[in-house]
């Protein structure tokens, strides 16, 4: 722990012990804003609701949630972007948000088994909209009865998934067991794989680095994610999407006027280079990553990118490791041009393969759930 650390961690630990039960009722996990994961399943009696109520827990860029999910028949759904939800800055193309999308139609079709449906997912049934996302459906889907459905193995792992952006153990490697186990969901046109070679890795680790010092030095990106961060229970609570600070300690440092986001938009601020320092020590324990790369650069190709993620986050679940992804190498805004390029010709995936998901991988902590909004408020009739 470095000395800025130490005294704002002592500081706002005073502030707390000083405080008592306002602190506490300040401090507490935001409870409202993680109820979708306990309520997930509640609507049994209704497929549709049960295999929202389990997809709106996909992994999704910057927590947006950009899914909204219209009822239209007894047994059909359609999935539409919610067009607010995107990240203009970061995500200019809005090619990882149909990433984050394609996720929600996994976990939903690994939920649908659990009811005794198969689930039908016709991506984008309208076409590909380019060069952004639109109006138009992101996906139809329909659920089908069959008796032979058998509970996909991965959905006793949904609770359990996250990703973990914390340091992992570099003393732990990767078996190459479960590296095998990863590299198996790759499928035609789609390739899965595990990078493990401590050469190869330590190459990755530094440009992740160079590709993050990018993404908070190019102003209007930096701003896109500080807009979106939400600074104790309260924020979490009130918006439950986002980047949520929460906890005692970020919520003491709130308190000490030494956390804010005009702090944290300020390149200079304490709390920036603290800020800094921890994700800088993120990336550096990082012993292995997941790759997926589609054979091209289509729309099509990002969705089928995006079930595969989240197979692979729940297959990295199962086997006990930690996943979290590393997108800013990948993002496609001007300034990081170079870095993407570099990248491709480090993993051999320049064009026409495009590769849509890089992610940390390893044997990390647990981590609390992340915050949601519930699955109602993602439902409309048609």
């Amino acid at each position: 722990m470095n000395r800025r650390l130490f005294l704002l961690s002592s500081g706002a630990t005073g502030l707390v012990a000083a405080t008592g039960a306002t602190a506490f009722a300040l401090t507490r996990t935001p409870t409202a804003a993680l109820l979708p994961w306990s309520q997930a399943g509640g609507s049994r009696s209704d497929p549709r609701r049960f295999v929202v109520e389990h997809a709106i827990l996909a992994p999704n860029p910057h927590n947006r949630q950009p899914w909204i999910v219209e009822l239209t028949g007894p047994t059909t759904m359609t999935l539409f972007c919610d067009l607010d939800r995107r990240l203009p800055e970061t995500d200019p193309l809005d090619r990882q948000i149909v990433i984050g999308l394609a996720c929600f139609c996994e976990l939903a079709a690994i939920a649908a088994t659990a009811t005794g449906h198969r689930l039908e997912v016709v991506p984008f049934p309208e076409g590909e909209p380019q060069p952004r996302l639109d109006q138009r459906p992101v996906a139809h889907l329909t659920l089908i009865r069959d008796a032979g459905v058998a509970v996909d193995p991965l959905f006793a792992h949904v609770m359990a998934r996250r990703s973990t952006k914390r340091p992992y153990d570099m003393a732990r490697p990767v078996p190459a067991a479960a590296a095998a186990a990863l590299a198996a969901l790759s499928a035609p046109g789609l390739a899965v794989a595990a990078l493990t070679d401590a050469g190869m890795t330590a190459e990755v680790r530094a440009l992740t680095w160079r590709a993050w010092e990018v993404e908070a030095a190019t102003p209007r990106t930096h701003q896109e994610s500080v807009d979106l961060m939400r600074i104790g229970r309260r924020e979490i609570e009130a918006n439950p999407d986002g980047i949520s600070l929460g906890g005692p300690f970020l919520e003491g440092l709130s308190l000490l006027g030494r956390l804010s986001r005009v702090q944290l938009a300020d390149p200079a601020s304490a709390a920036t280079l603290q800020g800094r320092d921890m994700y800088r020590a993120m990336l550096a324990a990082t012993p292995a990553y997941v790759t997926v790369t589609a054979e091209d650069g289509s729309r099509a190709g990002a969705f089928a990118a995006g079930r595969a993620y989240l197979r692979a986050n729940l297959t990295a679940a199962s086997l006990g490791l930690s996943m979290q992804p590393v997108s800013q190498a990948l993002q496609e805004f001007t300034e990081m041009d170079g870095l993407r390029a570099e990248l491709d010709r480090m993993l051999g995936t320049g064009s026409p393969k495009r590769l849509h998901m890089l992610a940390r991988l390893g044997y990390g902590p647990d981590v609390p759930q992340t915050p949601r909004w519930s699955a109602a408020s993602r439902i409309r009739t048609a």
